[in-house]
Formats: C-alpha cells, sequence, structure tokens
C-alpha cells in the first residue's frame, strides 16, 4: 500500500503533508551540506549535525517517553550500532560531498536500499525475489553510468569520491540490518536516540584526532546550516518517521524513499546549477527507479535511521 492508498483514510492530508516536510527535510541536507563545508571541516560538521540531532531528539524522548523498556544492554549496542550508523555513514558522505555535487551525492547515496535488499537475506532470512533483483541491477546499472568509469574529465565524479559514498551507503545498509535484527519496532525511536549519541561521540574524537575542531565562527550561514542539518533534517524528520510509522506501513513510506534523491537532485538544479550529462541522467533514473522497484516490492524497514 503506498500514500494513494493512504489518502483514503481520514487525516490523510496532514499525513502527506508530514511526509512531504520529511522529504525536504532530508533531501535539503545534501544541499546545507555543501553550505556548511565552506566554512568548516567535513567531520567537524558531521559531528556539530549528530550532535544537535542527538540533543534535540533526546530532548523529544525525554518529553514524550514512549514508556518501551531499554535495558542496559540495549542501550550498549544502540551506542555501538551507532559507528557504521551514523559515524562511518556521515563521515564518508560528508568528506565526498566536497567533490561531488549535492543532487549526485544524493543518488550515490541512495543505493541504500539496493544493498539492505542484498543484505537482509543473510541477516534476516528470506530471499530476494525477481522483482527485488530487478531493481538491484538497474540500481547498479543506474551508478556505473552515473559515475562513467570509462570517462576521462568533464562531469565524471571523482572515483575516489564515488566509492567513499557507495561505502557510507553499505555501511548504513550494514546498520540497518542490524537494528532491524537487534531492536523491535517499539522500541526504535529511542534507540534512535542513543545510536546518534554513540555517532556523535565517535565523530567528536576522529575530528579531535585529524585536528578537524574549529572553535565557533559568527557565519549565519554556518549555523543556519547546522541547524537545518541537526534540527530539522536530524530530530524532526526522524520524528516525523516514527509517528508516521504508527499509521502507515513502514513498506508504504520506505516505497517512497526515491522522493529524496528526486528533489536533492532537483534543489541542486536549481539552487546549485548542477548539470548532468545525458548518460549521467539516464544513471540517474535508473538509480532512481531500482530504488522504486526494491521498496516496491520490499516488506519494509524498520530501521533507527530510515533516511539520510
Amino acid at each position: 500500500m503506498g500514500l494513494a492508498a493512504v489518502a483514503a483514510r481520514p487525516r490523510s492530508v496532514p499525513t502527506v503533508l508530514l511526509f512531504g516536510l520529511m522529504v525536504l527535510a532530508w533531501a535539503g541536507n545534501y544541499l546545507f551540506v555543501r553550505v556548511g563545508e565552506g566554512y568548516v571541516a567535513p567531520l567537524w560538521l558531521a559531528t556539530l549535525r549528530a550532535g544537535l540531532g542527538a540533543l534535540a531528539f533526546g530532548a523529544y524522548l525525554a518529553v514524550r517517553p514512549n514508556g518501551v523498556p531499554f535495558s542496559p544492554a540495549d542501550r550498549r549496542d544502540a551506542l555501538l550500532l551507532g559507528v557504521p550508523n551514523t559515524a562511518i555513514f556521515l563521515g564518508l558522505w560528508f568528506v565526498a560531498a566536497t567533490q561531488i555535487p549535492p543532487g549526485q551525492t544524493a543518488v550515490l547515496v541512495y543505493t541504500f536500499p539496493l544493498w539492505v535488499a542484498l543484505l537482509s537475506p543473510w541477516v534476516l532470512g528470506g530471499r530476494v525475489g525477481p522483482g527485488r533483483w530487478l531493481g538491484i541491477f538497474l540500481g547498479f546499472l543506474g551508478v556505473v553510468l552515473l559515475s562513467q568509469p570509462w570517462a576521462t574529465g568533464g562531469q565524471r565524479p571523482p572515483p575516489d569520491a564515488v566509492a567513499e559514498l557507495l561505502l557510507a551507503a553499505v555501511s548504513w545498509a550494514g546498520a540497518t540490518v542490524a537494528f532491524q535484527k537487534r531492536f523491535s519496532p517499539a522500541s526504535l525511536a529511542v534507540a534512535n536516540g542513543y545510536q546518534l549519541l554513540g555517532g556523535a561521540t565517535t565523530l567528536l574524537v576522529a575530528s579531535a584526532v585529524l585536528g578537524e575542531i574549529s572553535g565557533p565562527t559568527a557565519a549565519p550561514t554556518l549555523w543556519v546550516s547546522v541547524a537545518w542539518l541537526g534540527l530539522y533534517g536530524t530530530a524532526f524528520a526522524y520524528g516525523v518517521w516514527f509517528f508516521l510509522l504508527r499509521s502507515v506501513p513502514a513498506a508504504s513510506l520506505s516505497a517512497y524513499a526515491f522522493l529524496v534523491p528526486l528533489t536533492a537532485l532537483v534543489l541542486s538544479v536549481v539552487l546549485e546549477g548542477e548539470r548532468l550529462d545525458a548518460v549521467q541522467l539516464g544513471g540517474v533514473l535508473l538509480v532512481i527507479l531500482g530504488v522504486y522497484l526494491v521498496g516496491r516490492v520490499s516488506v519494509g524497514l524498520r530501521a533507527g535511521r530510515p533516511t539520510a
């Protein structure tokens, strides 16, 4: 069942509106990462996003506790899952974003559902059916066309940055599957708060070791970027996701994950002047189609970080 089917339900307009705000939040993250990196180093910006998001989401959970028991072992595992789910994922993404435009970055990161489809049977059981295999094939074919490994110069994205974004997607996907295996749906909101804290702490240590921590700056644009990334693009968007899960199946929401990279690409073309050649555009369309097909035939994701 997709959002069109939800339209027949009461309060469908608020549901669709909230979903749209969530998509805008995550899509806008890709542009604000580029803005923020004009002022601070990538890992420090990732630390600020994860740290502010953890604080805000923690405050939300304190005000609206869900009453689900969360043991010390649960806290430990959620904190540890924050390393691949937030620290490695955001670290690789933010570093690569210095070399690749926001729209293409979003498309490559959103190979995430393809990796989830490949990893899920090994951890959660089940099988990859024909529809999902088709989506996986089309999605990775799109990556090849977008990255154009045979080309030299032009608009071809740097191979090292492409590899970093694909590794980021793999790390995110692996943690997503682990989250689904480890935590019940009722405890995901609390687990998400702890994994954000674990990821922010890891990023802080990495930033300190690499000397990327910078002092306060008076640049308003930087703090607008950090506020978007941490408050709107993290805490608010995650809160909306878990709120929507109360009435809309995760499979329905996940099937529309392709709207995030599509929206990010449109925003980047309009606001940043990003351009794609014909081959790259075909690759983008194949990745989006692959993500859509995988989402439509999947059983849905229950991970703490459904999207970026």
